[in-house]
Protein backbone atom coordinates (compact mmCIF):
# COMPACT_ATOMS: atom_id res chain seq x y z
CA UNK A 1 0.00 0.00 0.00
CA UNK A 2 1.14 4.10 -0.46
CA UNK A 3 2.20 5.71 2.45
CA UNK A 4 -0.47 7.90 3.79
CA UNK A 5 0.42 11.26 3.33
CA UNK A 6 0.03 13.20 6.83
CA UNK A 7 0.52 16.66 8.32
CA UNK A 8 2.09 16.60 12.19
CA UNK A 9 0.66 19.75 13.87
CA UNK A 10 2.64 19.89 17.33
CA UNK A 11 3.62 21.76 20.02
CA UNK A 12 6.71 19.61 21.22
CA UNK A 13 6.98 18.42 24.00
CA UNK A 14 8.48 15.07 25.04
CA UNK A 15 5.25 13.21 23.81
CA UNK A 16 5.17 15.21 20.69
CA UNK A 17 9.06 14.25 20.02
CA UNK A 18 8.14 10.89 20.44
CA UNK A 19 5.34 11.41 18.13
CA UNK A 20 7.77 12.89 15.47
CA UNK A 21 9.66 10.07 15.73
CA UNK A 22 7.45 7.76 15.17
CA UNK A 23 5.68 8.93 12.51
CA UNK A 24 9.20 9.72 10.29
CA UNK A 25 10.43 6.12 10.98
CA UNK A 26 6.98 4.30 9.80
CA UNK A 27 6.97 3.15 5.92
CA UNK A 28 2.97 3.29 6.36
CA UNK A 29 3.42 7.60 6.84
CA UNK A 30 4.73 10.05 4.72
CA UNK A 31 5.25 13.10 6.73
CA UNK A 32 4.63 16.14 4.37
CA UNK A 33 5.54 18.86 7.27
CA UNK A 34 5.68 19.55 10.68
CA UNK A 35 3.57 22.78 11.85
CA UNK A 36 4.20 24.18 15.12
CA UNK A 37 1.43 26.07 17.68
CA UNK A 38 2.04 27.15 20.81
CA UNK A 39 1.06 24.79 24.00
CA UNK A 40 3.46 22.61 25.87
CA UNK A 41 5.98 25.87 25.87
CA UNK A 42 5.70 29.35 23.86
CA UNK A 43 5.66 28.66 19.88
CA UNK A 44 9.45 30.26 19.58
CA UNK A 45 10.73 27.19 22.01
CA UNK A 46 8.18 24.19 20.13
CA UNK A 47 9.35 25.63 16.75
CA UNK A 48 12.39 25.30 17.52
CA UNK A 49 12.31 21.62 19.48
CA UNK A 50 10.83 20.78 16.54
CA UNK A 51 14.06 21.51 14.37
CA UNK A 52 16.21 20.25 17.47
CA UNK A 53 14.32 16.73 17.09
CA UNK A 54 14.48 16.64 13.35
CA UNK A 55 18.25 17.36 13.56
CA UNK A 56 18.73 14.71 15.82
CA UNK A 57 16.55 12.06 13.59
CA UNK A 58 18.88 13.08 10.79
CA UNK A 59 15.61 14.55 8.74
CA UNK A 60 16.15 17.88 8.51
CA UNK A 61 14.61 17.18 4.88
CA UNK A 62 10.79 17.47 6.26
CA UNK A 63 9.56 21.49 6.19
CA UNK A 64 8.99 23.26 9.73
CA UNK A 65 6.09 26.17 9.71
CA UNK A 66 5.21 27.88 13.01
CA UNK A 67 1.89 28.75 13.44
CA UNK A 68 -0.31 30.52 16.00
CA UNK A 69 1.38 31.90 18.88
CA UNK A 70 -2.07 31.67 21.26
CA UNK A 71 -5.11 30.26 20.85
CA UNK A 72 -8.12 31.95 19.12
CA UNK A 73 -9.63 33.74 22.02
CA UNK A 74 -7.81 32.56 25.20
CA UNK A 75 -4.81 33.81 26.95
CA UNK A 76 -1.69 31.49 26.35
CA UNK A 77 -0.51 29.33 29.57
CA UNK A 78 2.60 26.47 29.00
CA UNK A 79 2.81 23.81 31.77
CA UNK A 80 6.23 24.38 32.80
CA UNK A 81 6.41 22.16 35.76
CA UNK A 82 5.29 19.29 33.06
CA UNK A 83 7.85 20.29 30.18
CA UNK A 84 9.91 22.15 31.85
CA UNK A 85 11.48 25.95 30.71
CA UNK A 86 12.36 24.65 26.92
CA UNK A 87 9.42 22.92 26.10
CA UNK A 88 11.99 19.63 26.21
CA UNK A 89 14.02 19.56 29.14
CA UNK A 90 15.86 16.36 30.75
CA UNK A 91 17.96 15.71 27.64
CA UNK A 92 21.35 17.03 25.40
CA UNK A 93 18.99 17.69 21.84
CA UNK A 94 21.28 19.47 18.94
CA UNK A 95 20.90 22.84 18.13
CA UNK A 96 19.03 22.58 14.53
CA UNK A 97 20.62 22.69 11.17
CA UNK A 98 17.58 23.97 9.24
CA UNK A 99 15.53 26.63 9.49
CA UNK A 100 11.76 26.96 9.71
CA UNK A 101 9.63 27.59 6.64
CA UNK A 102 8.94 31.17 5.50
CA UNK A 103 5.18 30.12 5.18
CA UNK A 104 3.26 30.15 8.13
CA UNK A 105 1.62 27.06 9.23
CA UNK A 106 -1.35 27.30 8.09
CA UNK A 107 -0.31 28.61 4.57
CA UNK A 108 1.86 25.38 4.46
CA UNK A 109 -1.16 23.32 4.96
CA UNK A 110 -3.40 24.69 3.14
CA UNK A 111 -1.00 24.62 -0.21
CA UNK A 112 -0.09 20.96 0.79
CA UNK A 113 -3.72 20.18 0.52
CA UNK A 114 -4.33 21.91 -2.53
CA UNK A 115 -1.28 20.30 -4.06
CA UNK A 116 -2.02 16.44 -3.19
CA UNK A 117 -2.88 13.85 -5.67
CA UNK A 118 -4.70 12.20 -2.69
CA UNK A 119 -6.42 13.50 0.86
CA UNK A 120 -4.17 14.03 3.36
CA UNK A 121 -4.31 12.90 6.92
CA UNK A 122 -4.02 15.97 9.92
CA UNK A 123 -2.70 14.30 13.21
CA UNK A 124 -3.09 16.96 15.14
CA UNK A 125 -0.95 16.52 19.07
CA UNK A 126 -1.07 20.00 20.13
CA UNK A 127 -4.13 22.94 20.90
CA UNK A 128 -6.03 23.04 17.93
CA UNK A 129 -5.27 26.38 17.05
CA UNK A 130 -3.69 25.81 13.39
CA UNK A 131 -5.95 23.18 12.53
CA UNK A 132 -9.29 25.54 13.39
CA UNK A 133 -7.72 28.44 11.88
CA UNK A 134 -6.63 26.56 8.39
CA UNK A 135 -10.29 24.86 8.71
CA UNK A 136 -11.75 28.63 8.59
CA UNK A 137 -9.49 30.38 6.45
CA UNK A 138 -9.55 27.64 3.43
CA UNK A 139 -12.73 25.73 3.42
CA UNK A 140 -12.51 25.06 -0.01
CA UNK A 141 -9.47 22.35 1.35
CA UNK A 142 -11.70 20.48 3.43
CA UNK A 143 -12.15 17.45 0.57
CA UNK A 144 -8.80 17.04 0.52
CA UNK A 145 -8.68 16.15 4.28
CA UNK A 146 -8.77 12.61 4.56
CA UNK A 147 -8.94 12.84 8.59
CA UNK A 148 -7.93 14.25 11.98
CA UNK A 149 -6.13 12.22 14.16
CA UNK A 150 -6.13 13.91 17.13
CA UNK A 151 -4.62 13.81 20.82
CA UNK A 152 -6.63 16.22 23.09
CA UNK A 153 -9.88 15.95 25.34
CA UNK A 154 -10.76 13.36 27.39
CA UNK A 155 -14.14 11.42 28.52
CA UNK A 156 -12.92 10.96 32.04
CA UNK A 157 -10.48 12.99 33.37
CA UNK A 158 -8.63 15.78 33.08
CA UNK A 159 -5.26 17.30 34.08
CA UNK A 160 -5.51 20.46 33.43
CA UNK A 161 -8.75 21.24 35.39
CA UNK A 162 -10.51 18.03 36.93
CA UNK A 163 -12.55 17.70 33.87
CA UNK A 164 -10.40 19.41 31.20
CA UNK A 165 -7.21 17.96 29.37
CA UNK A 166 -4.68 20.08 28.33
CA UNK A 167 -5.07 20.30 24.68
CA UNK A 168 -8.85 21.19 24.76
CA UNK A 169 -8.53 23.80 27.67
CA UNK A 170 -6.19 25.73 26.06
CA UNK A 171 -8.58 26.40 22.69
CA UNK A 172 -12.02 24.91 23.15
CA UNK A 173 -13.17 27.13 20.66
CA UNK A 174 -10.19 25.59 18.18
CA UNK A 175 -11.37 22.36 19.13
CA UNK A 176 -15.07 23.22 18.95
CA UNK A 177 -14.41 24.16 14.93
CA UNK A 178 -12.77 20.92 14.58
CA UNK A 179 -15.47 18.66 16.05
CA UNK A 180 -18.37 20.69 14.32
CA UNK A 181 -16.17 20.54 11.00
CA UNK A 182 -17.44 17.23 9.44
CA UNK A 183 -13.92 15.74 8.90
CA UNK A 184 -13.66 12.53 10.21
CA UNK A 185 -11.86 12.09 13.70
CA UNK A 186 -10.22 9.96 16.13
CA UNK A 187 -9.75 11.31 19.34
CA UNK A 188 -7.19 9.71 21.68
CA UNK A 189 -8.06 11.83 24.94
CA UNK A 190 -6.39 11.04 28.32
CA UNK A 191 -8.89 8.04 28.92
CA UNK A 192 -7.07 6.18 26.09
CA UNK A 193 -3.68 7.81 26.76
CA UNK A 194 -3.26 7.84 30.20
CA UNK A 195 -3.02 3.71 29.69
CA UNK A 196 0.11 3.92 27.51
CA UNK A 197 2.82 4.49 30.09
CA UNK A 198 6.40 4.11 29.67
CA UNK A 199 7.70 2.26 32.05
CA UNK A 200 11.36 1.96 33.52
CA UNK A 201 11.61 -1.38 31.64
CA UNK A 202 10.48 0.74 28.11
CA UNK A 203 13.16 3.17 29.20
CA UNK A 204 15.85 0.80 29.81
CA UNK A 205 15.11 -0.97 26.07
CA UNK A 206 15.72 2.48 24.44
CA UNK A 207 18.96 2.97 26.33
CA UNK A 208 20.11 -0.49 25.04
CA UNK A 209 19.52 0.64 21.85
CA UNK A 210 22.75 1.72 21.49
CA UNK A 211 22.20 5.25 19.23
CA UNK A 212 22.21 8.37 20.06
CA UNK A 213 18.21 9.04 19.55
CA UNK A 214 17.72 6.21 22.22
CA UNK A 215 19.66 7.94 24.64
CA UNK A 216 18.15 10.80 24.28
CA UNK A 217 14.56 9.58 24.30
CA UNK A 218 15.37 7.67 27.88
CA UNK A 219 16.67 10.41 28.95
CA UNK A 220 13.82 12.68 27.95
CA UNK A 221 11.12 10.04 28.67
CA UNK A 222 12.78 10.03 32.58
CA UNK A 223 12.44 13.83 32.97
CA UNK A 224 9.02 13.55 31.59
CA UNK A 225 8.11 10.94 34.37
CA UNK A 226 9.01 13.20 37.26
CA UNK A 227 5.92 15.16 36.94
CA UNK A 228 3.60 11.91 36.23
CA UNK A 229 5.11 10.29 39.43
CA UNK A 230 4.56 13.09 41.95
CA UNK A 231 1.71 13.99 40.47
CA UNK A 232 0.10 10.55 40.02
CA UNK A 233 2.53 8.01 41.53
CA UNK A 234 3.13 6.10 38.38
CA UNK A 235 6.23 4.50 37.44
CA UNK A 236 6.72 6.27 33.76
CA UNK A 237 5.00 8.94 31.80
CA UNK A 238 1.69 8.80 29.45
CA UNK A 239 3.37 8.74 26.08
CA UNK A 240 0.37 10.75 24.89
CA UNK A 241 0.93 12.04 21.23
CA UNK A 242 2.41 9.21 20.33
CA UNK A 243 -0.88 7.50 20.88
CA UNK A 244 -2.53 9.44 17.87
CA UNK A 245 0.23 8.25 15.40
CA UNK A 246 0.53 5.18 16.38
CA UNK A 247 -3.35 4.02 16.07
CA UNK A 248 -2.95 5.52 12.51
CA UNK A 249 -0.25 3.08 11.71
CA UNK A 250 -1.67 0.38 13.12
CA UNK A 251 -5.67 0.81 13.42
CA UNK A 252 -6.23 -2.46 15.50
CA UNK A 253 -3.70 -0.79 18.37
CA UNK A 254 -6.96 1.12 19.96
CA UNK A 255 -10.85 -0.41 20.55
CA UNK A 256 -12.37 2.61 19.76
CA UNK A 257 -16.31 3.30 19.93
CA UNK A 258 -18.12 6.31 17.81
CA UNK A 259 -19.63 9.58 20.09
CA UNK A 260 -20.98 12.87 19.81
CA UNK A 261 -18.30 15.09 20.96
CA UNK A 262 -19.15 18.83 22.08
CA UNK A 263 -16.66 20.90 23.45
CA UNK A 264 -17.25 23.34 26.55
CA UNK A 265 -16.75 26.76 25.39
CA UNK A 266 -17.51 28.66 28.76
CA UNK A 267 -15.54 30.64 31.00
CA UNK A 268 -16.17 28.18 34.06
CA UNK A 269 -14.78 25.39 36.09
CA UNK A 270 -16.03 23.18 32.53
CA UNK A 271 -13.61 24.97 30.11
CA UNK A 272 -12.42 22.93 27.59
CA UNK A 273 -14.10 19.78 28.73
CA UNK A 274 -14.88 17.16 25.94
CA UNK A 275 -18.43 15.58 26.88
CA UNK A 276 -18.90 12.26 24.85
CA UNK A 277 -22.38 11.07 24.16
CA UNK A 278 -22.76 7.43 22.80
CA UNK A 279 -24.53 7.37 19.82
CA UNK A 280 -28.02 6.67 19.97
CA UNK A 281 -31.09 5.99 17.41
CA UNK A 282 -32.84 9.26 18.46
CA UNK A 283 -29.48 11.36 19.32
CA UNK A 284 -27.05 13.00 17.70
CA UNK A 285 -24.84 11.95 14.76
CA UNK A 286 -21.10 10.66 16.01
CA UNK A 287 -18.42 13.03 14.81
CA UNK A 288 -15.64 11.03 16.17
CA UNK A 289 -14.10 7.34 17.08
CA UNK A 290 -13.33 7.82 20.61
CA UNK A 291 -10.76 5.69 21.85
CA UNK A 292 -11.28 3.51 25.14
CA UNK A 293 -8.39 1.24 25.37
CA UNK A 294 -5.31 0.24 24.09
CA UNK A 295 -2.68 -3.02 23.91
CA UNK A 296 -0.23 -0.74 25.64
CA UNK A 297 2.66 -3.97 25.29
CA UNK A 298 2.36 -3.24 21.29
CA UNK A 299 2.58 0.32 21.24
CA UNK A 300 5.56 0.18 23.34
CA UNK A 301 7.14 -2.19 20.84
CA UNK A 302 6.16 0.01 17.79
CA UNK A 303 7.88 3.09 19.42
CA UNK A 304 11.17 1.26 20.57
CA UNK A 305 11.78 0.15 16.95
CA UNK A 306 10.94 3.46 15.41
CA UNK A 307 13.57 5.04 17.73
CA UNK A 308 16.31 2.27 17.02
CA UNK A 309 16.16 3.27 13.15
CA UNK A 310 17.93 6.54 13.97
CA UNK A 311 21.21 7.36 13.98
Amino acid sequence: MAAIPIILDCDPGHDDALAMALALARPELRVEAITTVAGNAPLERTTLNARRVLTLLGRTDVPVAAGADRPLLREPWAPVSVHGASGLDGADLPEPTAEAATESAVELAARIVRMADEPVTIVATGPLTNVGLLLRAAPAIMPGIAGIWLMGGSITEGNTTTTSEFNAWSDPEAAAIVFASGIPIRMAGLNLTHQALVLPPDVARMRRLGNAAGAIFADLMTFFGLHHKDRYGWDGPPIHDAVAVAWLVRPDLVDSKPMHVRIDTSDTDERGRTIGTDVTPDGEPPNAQVGVAIDRERLIDIVVEAVATYP
